[in-house]
């Protein structure tokens, strides 16, 4: 048990935060160079920024939206997010694991705090699931990894909490954590080849949006010869 936690924790570790970063910057590269086409062959080069930077900072801090539409599904949306963020950033335990370097004047979070904060997310996720299954309208959108990614992202946090009790058996204490290894490698792989991948796109969703209704100056035509309609009177 000690060398397969061993190889998880180190090698296995390494090679899936490895896919994880490569993935995300092919996925960031391919979407700025499908941006750069999309705005070369637009017929109007002229971008809102001013708006389109409101827009996107809407977008990371949805105060005004929370509200809306679902208020309490959407709040719970929210703070699930905000623990899924800064418990494994600021844990204490991971970031003793970072080199020297960084774990000297990276920020921790107390152990008191960093607990509470991940069985929140616990609960948060476990309400978001429940939101999404018994309504009608999201249950009619939702794909199968909409139910498993909650899920998954749970494992990590439940052998977490469970490896931080000090009244844990060394043998309950090391399943625990193979698990929680193991779970956190594989959300790495499968980060930048599913719908997660967004969180290194969405700062550019509303850039994205801007420029994608701008068509190339020929569209017209082209859309008029598809329809036949090439020369008829409006």
């Amino acid at each position: 048990m000690e060398a397969l936690l061993d190889f998880a924790r180190e090698p296995l570790f390494r090679f899936c935060f490895a896919v994880m970063v490569l993935g995300l910057l092919r996925v960031l590269v391919l979407d700025l160079i499908n941006l750069r086409q999309a705005y070369r062959r637009a017929g109007d080069k002229s971008v809102p920024w001013k708006r389109t930077i409101v827009k996107s900072l809407e977008w990371f801090v949805p105060v005004k939206r929370v509200f809306n539409n679902r208020p309490l599904y959407s709040l719970f949306s929210i703070l699930f997010h905000v623990g899924l963020l800064l418990v494994p950033i600021f844990l204490v335990a991971h970031v003793r694991l970072w080199p020297q370097v960084v774990s000297d004047w990276w920020p921790a979070l107390p152990k008191f705090w960093s607990d509470m904060m991940a069985i929140t997310t616990i609960i948060f996720a476990l309400l978001l699931l429940l939101g999404r299954w018994l309504s009608r309208a999201s249950s009619a959108l939702s794909r199968k990894q909409d139910y498993l990614w909650p899920v998954l992202l749970l494992i990590p946090f439940v052998t977490g909490l469970i490896c931080a009790q000090t009244s844990v058996n060394p043998k309950g204490y090391q399943i625990s954590m193979l698990l929680h290894v193991l779970s956190g490698n594989l959300i790495f792989i499968l980060i930048p080849f599913t719908k997660i991948a967004h969180c290194v796109l969405m700062p550019m969703s509303q850039f994205v949006a801007a420029i994608a209704w701008k068509f190339p100056p020929e569209t017209d035509e082209a859309v008029c010869a598809t329809l036949n309609k090439k020369g008829a009177k409006v």
